[in-house]
């Protein structure tokens, strides 16, 4: 019997946005997810010094968000742990959890991608699921002679989609909602309602 496929996407979602739901979609139908797993990161070593809005509100946006779609889980599985976090352990902890044929889509951006060396144990971290690298407006290409060199033997684990290319950011979006511009057409509606009631990015 197959193994469950389970893809993992995570991020600071800080909001969460339609570009971050189309692109969970597309990858669910191409590569046969029986899930996608959002899991928004707790103090993200890699943004240290930036300040990201507290966890209950990025966790509410993305429940919200995600709501409507039966095959759309969220883990708190980063949110729960103190610290720095990295994705390596986050891993090691959900495999933990499932049984041993479920199968790890790691699906991350080729921005964050590029930075594979600098992540903590990344030759483990191959070894432990499939990642899947996307690419992301601003960034359409991604380097693999450079990963290879870095992190040998990694263009064989990385698996390369092709998905839809949603030119919207978070960053935008914080800065649209401070200058009281309408964000209606970049988040989910349920999203949007929240971010007013809450006063968030003001």
């Amino acid at each position: 019997m197959a193994g469950h496929k389970i893809g993992l996407l995570g991020g600071t979602f800080d909001p969460v946005h339609n570009g971050h739901l189309v692109v969970a979609e597309e990858l669910m139908r191409k590569l046969g997810l029986e899930e996608v797993l959002f899991v928004p990161a707790g103090q993200p070593w890699m943004k240290e010094g930036t300040d990201i809005s507290p966890a209950e509100h990025r966790l509410e946006m993305l429940l919200l968000a995600t709501a409507s779609n039966p095959r759309f889980n969220v883990s708190t599985i980063e949110l729960e742990r103190s610290g720095p976090t990295y994705t390596v352990d986050t891993i090691i902890e959900l495999k933990a959890g499932l049984s041993a044929r479920a199968e790890i889509y790691f699906m991350v951006g080729f921005d964050a991608l590029a930075e594979l060396p600098r992540w903590k144990e990344p030759g483990r971290l191959l070894e432990m699921c499939r990642v899947v690298g996307f690419g992301r407006p601003g960034h359409e290409a991604l380097d693999l002679n450079a990963l290879n060199a870095a992190v040998p033997g990694t263009s064989e684990r990385i698996m390369i989609v092709d998905v839809p290319q949603v030119d919207i950011s978070a960053t935008e979006i914080r800065r649209r909602v401070f200058r009281g511009l309408s964000i209606l057409d970049m988040v989910p509606e349920e999203v949007e309602r929240y971010i007013a009631e809450n006063g968030l990015y003001r």
